[in-house]
């Protein structure tokens, strides 16, 4: 990965960035990259800031999207790519903020994870992290292709906005500790992209999702960034050498950018938890705030906060005892008021409060008795996007109360007749093509399938 730092806007200021840039086209920029060239520094800076100002057209970015999504981008072209995509917008300095309650600067630090099914570790990670001392200003993203989006799953909380501005956040981080909004101003190139990406089949692009991740992260005035890179069948890039090499890219960007990065691999080739959807992973991320939830979700929190703490140079609290003593549910809590979320609903007691889930629902059980085998994260993750939590046109609404409850996870006993998976959607239509794509993704056998590692390795820098 080539280190590269510039400063975009004063790049293209430049009488000869001008001057090269009279001479760019889209078609010409869209055929050399078509054809396998490199694209040159000059129309990378050109189309990103063309597209972002509406100057080249949708289907264009389309066509070249789906180019470099067949052949690829190198070290250098990444890194400028995702340069010019901070440049479009805004860049956050929270460096000089100072708690309220002792006056300490901040110690900002987030996450990001590369996408998966089930995948809701943000939702009580934010809150440990905050209750140890840390301070997370996370730009976050809506579902993209078969994977969730933690701005959707918030969004199910009745009221509760991620459209803040900066003096917001900057309030929220020197009161409570967190933010979790859109990007807004932040990376605006991105934000068209990645919608299109989400509906052109371009999500599975090496280069684009490292740019994607980190021109945000690189933008949302983090000092620290811990990266949750998915391996497996329900992750992007399926393979263990593309999430290596990806990891690597992101961190090397991050260093590059006077962020201290470091990744984990972790194991994506079955859903995270019981729950996979919107409403019904928060339902999960309230049981893991409360002391419970399922295990790998819990394992995964702890040992991400773990890393982030250690990121950004913080080791006061054990990151368990801040789920076993209540402290990352208060701090959850007052995140989502201070959000506008209402508080009524997040109860893990359904008489106490609710959230949203489909009103219909249709449930598969087990053929015969045994052991449950291997479920397919991908196909699970595509049946709740049929039921209705993703999206298949940009800008389109997601139902809140889509997705599915795993009852038997991976070596777990079934009976006959047990129930396996419970589909839930606003919409019966959607039910027959959910139930098809969970067709061949999981069978009851005589034994437990092999146990994965959860956390496969770990990256860092190398300076």
């Amino acid at each position: 990965m080539t280190h590269v730092t510039f400063d975009a806007r004063s790049a293209w200021s430049r009488p000869d960035a001008r001057s090269a840039w009279s001479r760019l086209d889209a078609p010409t920029v869209i055929r050399t990259k078509r054809d396998g060239g490199v694209l040159s520094e000059a129309a990378i800076d050109w189309v990103i800031d063309a597209y972002t100002r509406g100057q080249v057209a949708e289907e264009q970015m389309s066509a070249l999207l789906m180019a470099i999504f067949l052949r690829g981008m190198t070290g250098q072209e990444i890194a400028r790519w995702t340069a010019a995509m901070v440049a479009s917008g805004e860049r956050f300095d929270f460096t000089d903020l100072r708690r309220d309650c002792d006056g300490r600067p901040l110690a900002l630090v987030d996450k990001h994870s590369t996408g998966g099914v089930g995948d809701k570790i943000t939702i009580p990670l934010v809150p440990v992290v905050m209750a140890c001392g840390g301070a997370v200003p996370q730009a976050a993203g809506r579902g993209l292709g078969h994977t969730g989006g933690t701005l959707d799953k918030l969004e199910a909380i009745p009221g509760f906005s991620a459209e803040l501005t900066k003096s917001q956040i900057g309030r929220q981080l020197r009161e409570i500790g967190a933010a979790i909004f859109a990007a807004g101003e932040l990376a605006p190139a991105d934000r068209k992209i990645y919608a299109l990406r989400d509906v052109t089949a371009t999500t599975e692009s090496l280069p684009l999702i490292a740019s994607s991740v980190m021109s945000k992260k690189i933008a949302e005035g983090a000092r620290a960034l811990v990266l949750d890179t998915k391996v497996g069948s329900g992750a992007f890039l399926p393979t263990e050498a593309e999430a290596r090499e990806l990891a690597r890219t992101m961190v090397e960007l991050g260093h590059a950018h006077g962020l201290v990065t470091r990744a984990l691999l972790t194991d994506m080739s079955v859903p995270l938890g019981r729950a996979v959807g919107n409403a019904i992973e928060v339902v999960e991320s309230l049981e893991v705030l409360a002391g419970g939830g399922p295990d790998d979700v819990v394992q995964l929190t702890l040992a991400l906060a773990a890393e982030m703490l250690d990121a950004a140079g913080l080791d006061a609290k054990d990151p368990a005892e801040t789920l076993r003593d209540g402290t990352a549910m208060d701090c959850f809590r007052a995140l989502v008021a201070a959000q506008g979320g209402d508080l009524t609903v997040l109860s893990v007691e359904p008489a106490t409060g609710a959230l949203p889930i489909g009103v219909h629902s249709d449930t598969i059980t087990a053929p015969r008795g045994g052991t449950m085998g291997d479920i397919d994260a991908m196909a699970v993750g595509l049946a709740v996007w049929r039921l209705g939590a993703g999206r298949s046109a940009p800008g389109e609404r997601v139902q809140s109360g889509a997705g599915i409850r795993i009852h038997r996870r991976p070596g777990e006993p079934v009976q006959a007749g047990d129930p396996v998976f419970t589909l839930y959607t606003d919409t019966p239509a959607r039910v027959g093509p959910a139930r098809s794509e969970l067709e061949g993704a999981w069978a009851v056998g005589e034994s437990a399938p092999p146990v994965r590692p959860l956390i496969i390795d770990r990256i860092a820098a190398t300076v």
